[in-house]
């Protein structure tokens, strides 16, 4: 694959936030990762998230799920921490939300939405989640399902930044029109839109949010927040799964991981970063391990990949993209 030395400075950046493997480490210090998700209908996406921050690096990744999907996640793999605190209707998130605010004081990050659904419990559940995690100071991921309840709450997010929003196009172009985003000539935004209005449209989308940042998905990804812009264009694969949105959003839970113990000085490192670069750095090394998980597993697989594919590269991804001893064009 071919880069531009602009993407390769990016990686160089992101390479910041990553700490360093020492044995002074203990358990925990390089990221503690919860996926708020999954239900009865809905168990895969949970799974690829909180796998995909393990395999990446976090330290400790857990599932919060409903009582219905636990043990079944429980048995795709033992190396993940499956918690059935979460009940659907006609529970009252009344009942559970005790259990799950003195859990999150554990955690460096919270990824809210894959495989959430739209049971009314469960998502009231993740709503009062969510404004809690914030109460708190945690780094934020919402996707899928999580993504509805900003259309419909923006007051959730606005402001905190953070959070990282990761909508595929469709998604994003519903909170284009529930933030009344529109490009240039008053037309919506929608998935014909062509690049520069989709980049545009995606910074407005993030000075309205007034500090989140924005991961809008698509044959490249605009990464936008109230500071900066960038764009991730390395090639893909060519097949489209579901499941792949869930490799992003737990990646970029990892990465958020490691921004928070930069943020902590949790090993010696210059502090050239602020908070809204970090962020889409954080973003964007996210991005690079997703896009490039994506063309390894269709190079092998082709149109037999499938989402359970990409957690097999993301190890190569990470060798390939930040590790200094080995030397291979991207």
């Amino acid at each position: 694959m071919t880069s531009s030395v602009t993407s390769r400075e990016l990686l160089a950046e992101v390479k910041k936030l990553i700490p360093p493997l020492l044995e002074k480490f203990h358990k925990g210090q390089a990221g503690r990762v919860a996926v708020l998700g999954g239900c009865e209908d809905y168990t895969g996406a949970p799974f690829f998230s909180a796998q995909a921050a393990t395999l990446l690096g976090a330290d400790m990744s857990h599932v919060i799920c409903d009582q219905a999907a636990a043990t079944v996640i429980k048995s795709y793999s033992p190396d993940l921490m499956v918690h059935p605190y979460m009940k659907s209707s006609p529970a009252s998130p009344d009942m559970v939300l005790p259990r799950i605010y003195d859990f999150l004081p554990r955690l460096h990050v919270l990824v809210v939405g894959p495989g959430l659904g739209r049971d009314s419990s469960l998502q009231e559940t993740a709503l009062a989640v969510i404004k809690r995690a914030r109460q708190q100071g945690l780094h934020l991921v919402i996707d899928a399902d999580g993504l509805q309840l900003v259309q419909t709450h923006p007051e959730l997010i606005h402001g905190y930044s953070r959070t990282i929003l990761t909508p595929n196009i469709i998604e994003f172009s519903r909170l284009c029109k529930a933030f009344e985003i529109v490009s240039a000539d008053s037309t919506p935004i929608s998935p014909s839109s062509n690049p520069e209005v989709l980049k545009a449209a995606c910074h407005a989308l993030a000075i309205k949010l007034d500090g989140p940042t924005v991961i809008a998905k698509g044959a490249v990804d605009y990464i936008a927040n109230k500071f900066h812009t960038l764009i991730c264009d390395m090639p893909g694969g060519l097949k489209r799964v579901g499941g792949q949105g869930d490799t992003l959003s737990g990646t970029a839970a990892t990465f958020l991981a490691w921004k928070y113990a930069y943020e902590s000085d949790v090993w010696e490192h210059p502090s050239d970063l602020d908070d809204g670069r970090a962020m889409v750095l954080a973003a964007y090394g996210a991005t690079s391990v997703t896009r490039y998980c994506s063309r390894a597993a269709y190079s092998k697989y082709g149109r037999a990949m499938l989402a359970s594919n990409l957690a097999e590269m993301i190890g190569q991804a990470y060798t390939v993209l930040f590790d200094d001893d080995v030397v291979v064009s991207i």
